[in-house]
């Protein structure tokens, strides 16, 4: 008897192997021998940013998301425009990602070029500096298993079809991570990321100004943090770098202030405050609110995880000389 099988579930099937086997490659001591100062050139490197550049931190965090969940953790967003193509940094949502991300990147590999050329990837200096960067915030340390390789692709139409924006709904954010292998549960420990960072006021200006005939802005805010976000942001449109911070409480700190935050009405983005809106995220707001423990190791797990998506080595990626362009 025959057994039909689908294509479409086939092809599903060996690309979640391949993904699989191109992370079971990766190992945290990859660098040991080929760059044994690796982790002491990325700690400085790091520490010296954050302590030149508080805003260093939340960059870099937001820098590794936009690009894991395009072409996977291949550091495809660094790459630059040619006249020839139009590279993720430069789709629409990407133009707001903060320079002191891609910063940090570049003075680490320009060090490690020097330390030992041509053996580190800028996708795993991208996911290791996000790493340190967090810890020095006073979040939770966990492991980065190291060996990817750097990506080929990088198209801003790609990241346009892909990223989640703030205005879409929860089901269409939730398919965005499902459809990725992540839980509910997941994309909601992700999104705590935004307890550090800020976000652009052109990103939110229309939930706070004239958002109907009868309210000035969406009523699932506070009414003062409202007034104060349109205060804020008043010349946002004359200056387009207005931003303000996504955990008003503790805004250089990692902790759980971020889900505390949102019952309250105090989150910056519609995005935000929908997590306490809907059944199937609001239990998991509740959790990390009220336990920061739980908060780190569900986080902890979640980005490890993260990490490791759609992850390149061997040929099917290269180590890049400059990591804004390809070799």
């Amino acid at each position: 008897m025959a057994i039909r099988v689908n294509p479409l579930s086939l092809i599903l099937c060996i690309s979640l192997f391949i993904a699989s086997s191109h992370s079971q490659q990766l190992t945290t001591t990859f660098y040991q021998k080929s760059c044994p100062r690796f982790e002491q050139i990325m700690q400085d490197t790091t520490t010296n940013k954050q302590i030149a550049s508080p805003t260093t931190a939340g960059a870099a965090l937001r820098l590794f998301f936009h690009d894991c969940l395009v072409e996977g953790c291949d550091a495809s967003v660094l790459i630059s425009s040619t006249p020839f193509n139009k590279a993720e940094r430069d789709a629409d949502i990407n133009l707001s990602l903060p320079g002191d991300g891609f910063d940090v990147v570049v003075r680490a590999k320009t060090a490690l070029e020097l330390s030992c050329p041509g053996v580190v990837s800028c996708a795993d200096i991208l996911a290791v500096a996000t790493r340190n960067l967090v810890t020095m915030m006073g979040g939770p340390f966990y492991n980065v298993k190291l060996g990817r390789r750097d990506g080929v692709v990088s198209r801003a139409s790609r990241a346009e079809l892909i990223l989640p924006k703030p205005t879409m709904s929860m089901n269409r954010i939730i398919k965005i991570f499902t459809s990725r292998g992540f839980s509910v549960q997941e994309m909601v420990a992700l999104t705590g990321a935004h307890t550090i960072g800020f976000s652009h006021c052109s990103e939110f200006s229309s939930d706070i100004y004239n958002y109907s005939r009868t309210a000035q802005s969406d009523p699932s805010y506070n009414p003062r943090y409202a007034a104060g976000l349109r205060n804020a942001c008043a010349d946002y449109k004359k200056n387009p770098s207005l931003s303000v911070f996504n955990d008003i409480m503790t805004p250089r700190d990692f902790d759980n202030s971020y889900y505390k935050n949102l019952p309250r009405g105090l989150g910056v983005l519609r995005s935000d405050r929908a997590l306490t809106m809907d059944a199937r995220t609001r239990p998991f707001v509740e959790l990390y609110a009220r336990d920061q423990k739980k908060f780190f190791e569900a986080f902890s797990r979640a980005i490890e995880k993260l990490s490791l998506y759609g992850v390149k080595t061997g040929r099917s990626g290269q180590i890049r000389r400059r990591c804004d362009s390809f070799n």
